[in-house]
């Protein structure tokens, strides 16, 4: 089986690379302010390795937007991701497919608030289609339930001209337990078996629950499956982006533990691996680094 190597985290390197990142907004407001860095951050991760890009759309979507006044930008912030990402793979002379990331609408990881789907459905229809003219395949990321992934890939099917669609949930932190919803991996994935979807994806969380939760998802369906795994410990109950709650990062969780991590997705039957929160250039290019060494 062959793995595609998808590429780590974006926020946090644009925190490490740019003095003006502020809490929520800084990955949509370096669009503006610092453009280069955003191409140059998706050069990084395919100089590394990386096949796949996603572009730095997570956060422009009206909800975070509007907490500066600017949620009527979240089309056009939306389009320049796709652009910037297109760029980065045009100036690589690289073969990277871009991937269009389509996010929760409020917060991540909080499916208590995810919106209802009249309010939904028009705001991922528009950045679909903002971003179709860039990206090869959109994947819906970090998923809390199966209502929101069903929103999110219902729009990217209808509108996404005929683009590959895939989807990726968030897992409770304790293995096994399914999604930050409560429902099972089993539940979550019924609820959407009636799309054609391209694949299935778990994203921002543990290593430990990601594995738990490929054993799981590889007996329902034979189409690929991804994974990328982030660096935070635990995210506290009722977290938002910008309340008092914090996460914290693993201590643990080095290059090398990250690295054979992603060896044991491959044995779960994972081909499309990266990372998340807190994964960087470095990692991914230890992981390529052993794909290589592998394969010879």
């Amino acid at each position: 089986m062959s793995v595609i190597v998808l590429d780590g985290g974006m926020g946090a390197e644009i925190a490490k690379r740019y003095q003006g990142a502020q809490q929520g907004l800084w990955s949509a407001t370096v669009l503006i302010e610092k453009p280069e860095l955003v191409v140059e951050i998706h050069r990084d991760y395919i100089d590394a390795g990386a096949r796949m890009i996603i572009t730095n759309t997570y956060s422009t979507i009206p909800s975070y937007l509007g907490k500066e006044g600017r949620e009527d930008d979240y089309v056009a912030l939306t389009r320049l991701g796709g652009e910037l990402a297109r760029r980065a793979v045009d100036e690589s002379g690289q073969a990277v497919q871009v991937a269009g990331s389509l996010p929760p609408l409020s917060e991540s990881y909080r499916p208590d608030m995810v919106p209802p789907a009249d309010e939904a459905m028009p705001v991922y229809l528009n950045l679909v289609e903002a971003l179709a003219p860039y990206v090869d395949v959109f994947i819906c990321e970090t998923m809390s339930s199966a209502t929101e992934a069903l929103n999110a890939a219902t729009q990217a099917m209808a509108f996404g001209g005929g683009k590959p669609v895939y989807v990726s949930w968030t897992l409770n932190e304790t293995p096994g337990s399914g999604l930050r919803s409560g429902e099972s991996i089993t539940a979550a994935y019924n609820k959407i078996a009636h799309l054609d979807l391209a694949g299935f994806f778990f994203n921002c969380t543990l290593p430990e629950a990601i594995e738990f939760g490929l054993q799981e998802v590889k007996a329902l369906t034979d189409k690929p499956l991804g994974c990328y795994a982030n660096r935070i410990a635990q995210v506290p109950e009722g977290w938002t982006l910008d309340n008092d709650l914090k996460t914290e990062r693993r201590t643990d969780l080095t290059t090398d533990y990250f690295v054979d991590a992603c060896s044991r997705f491959i044995d779960q039957g994972a081909s499309i691996i990266g990372g998340c929160c807190g994964i960087g250039p470095e990692d991914i290019s230890a992981f390529s680094a052993a794909l290589d060494n592998k394969s010879h």
